[in-house]
């Protein structure tokens, strides 16, 4: 008979994760209960006719929290997708919005198909019957449910999810917002796309800049000169490797489903994206070893691994393994709870999912703000700063003789774009949650770990939620 511990599934290990941290705090039982449950999950099938002749799918929408409204979350299109996995995304939604401050209950949908089996065609078919679907059961709306995209889809299904919605919705003016991660013509927001990697970048910039936290890992303070390997090249790992690269990182390794490739002395991000794209793999890069088990690439010499492609990639049988001394959750749950108790002992840093990965949500509530708002950020008031800041030169020119060039002057007086705004409220964001979740982490000693920390700081805004709106005493 096998002694082995049996293989908890991903909602069981974010259970785990929720049960660990819950026992920190006093709210009563029925509350953590309520906290702890999906609120409601709709699974069906519908039929389509795609290429392929007649097919009859599967599709979930699971939500998770109504202690805020709207509740949100991306739309999965995979084949190897099952309800337990929809249901443990959309737990770590709500959590994820409450760390970060966004005003959302927590969400998640699926489809369960492999997107790369179709056509364009096909998947627009199946993006409006499954819209339709939601539509007929009212999951989904600007002040009800608003979908984003996930692992499978991107701007162009959040596109024909919108199209959908407004035509089984004529007239209604705010109808856009019913879904983020739309193209900027379509009612989309600037930084969206790479909002997810950027993200990472200020998460993992704000951890590695703690003197006293650095110094227990046996590494310098900052970012710069910390070598890194991301597993994942897909939009989340390409802009969480390229802003880590420019802020000063070395990415020595990156991981793909097809292999890896490592080299010491740092990757040139844009030259293996555009290697990959010549030749289908990022393997026989030039000046980089390869290495054909994409999983070895976790175990590779470095300072910060970034796991940024599924879950369940750091396991209690390859985490002993591990060399880096922070492991960065780009992706949803990479580690297991067995995984975590072996990286703990052996003194990693694990910055978690739940908080490190809220890019993407944190930057799709301003679109869903800029939909609701009608009116593009910056629209309003560029020109009023650049006329304002503009006559402050000229009456500093005045005062001391100097003159500015026009490079100085046009870099000064420059109003804020979109852009500007959307990049500088992520930053602030990701910045204060992550002092939120130390602090919590250093304020009591039985407290193990950053993730029961973020665990920790999303019960205790929701169950606040729940005791202002009566439901609880």
């Amino acid at each position: 008979m096998s002694n082995s511990k049996e293989k908890l599934s991903f909602f069981e290990n974010v259970n785990r994760n929720f049960d660990r941290a819950a026992q920190f705090t006093s709210h009563p039982k029925g509350l953590l209960e309520q906290i702890k449950g999906c609120n409601s999950v709709y699974a069906f099938q519908f039929p389509v006719r795609t290429s392929k002749g007649f097919e009859v799918l599967h599709g979930w929408r699971v939500e998770h929290s109504y202690h805020k409204l709207p509740v949100k979350g991306g739309i999965r299109y995979s084949d190897f997708v099952d309800e337990d996995e929809v249901k443990a995304l959309a737990v770590l939604m709500t959590f994820k919005c409450a760390v970060v401050d966004v005003p959302f209950g927590g969400a998640k949908g699926a489809i369960k198909i492999n997107p790369k089996s179709y056509t364009v065609t096909d998947l627009e078919l199946i993006t409006r019957r499954y819209t339709a679907e939601l539509i007929r059961k009212n999951y989904i709306g600007p002040g009800v449910d608003v979908p984003a995209p996930d692992y499978g889809s991107g701007p162009r299904e959040m596109a024909w999810i919108a199209d959908t919605y407004a035509a089984f919705n004529p007239g209604k003016i705010d109808a856009l917002a019913c879904v983020t991660g739309k193209p900027v013509a379509e009612g989309g927001v600037r930084g969206r796309t790479e909002a997810t990697g950027r993200g990472i970048y200020y998460g993992l910039r704000e951890a590695c800049d703690n003197a006293e936290d650095m110094k227990k890992l046996g590494l310098t303070q900052g970012l710069s000169g910390k070598r890194v390997v991301v597993q994942g090249l897909g939009n989340v790992g390409y802009y969480a490797s390229k802003f880590c690269h420019e802020g000063g990182a070395i990415i020595v390794g990156l991981a793909e489903y097809e292999g890896a490739i490592y080299n010491p002395k740092g990757l040139d991000i844009d030259a293996v994206v555009k290697h990959r794209k010549e030749t289908g793999s990022i393997l026989k890069f030039p000046g980089a070893k390869d290495i054909p088990n994409t999983l070895e690439a976790l175990e590779l010499e470095c300072d910060v691994l970034i796991p940024a492609a599924l879950e369940e990639q750091i396991t209690d049988e390859n985490a002993s393994r591990i060399k880096a001394k922070i492991i960065a959750e780009g992706a949803n749950g990479p580690t297991t709870a067995d995984a975590e108790e072996i990286l703990l002992k052996k003194g990693v840093m694990v910055i978690p999912d739940m908080y490190l990965n809220a890019g993407g949500v944190t930057v799709s509530y301003f679109e869903w703000l800029k939909n609701l708002s009608h009116v593009r950020f910056g629209r309003m008031d560029k020109r009023f700063e650049q006329s304002a800041f503009d006559k402050m030169l000229q009456a500093v020119e005045q005062a001391t003789g100097k003159s500015f060039s026009s490079f100085e002057r046009k870099e000064i007086v420059k109003g804020a774009d979109e852009i500007d705004l959307v990049n500088s409220g992520l930053e602030e964001t990701m910045t204060t949650a992550y002092n939120q979740i130390r602090e919590i982490w250093k304020s009591n000693s039985k407290i193990p770990d950053l993730r029961t920390a973020a665990f920790l700081s999303a019960i205790n805004k929701v169950a606040t939620s729940y005791v202002d709106l009566g439901i609880f005493p």
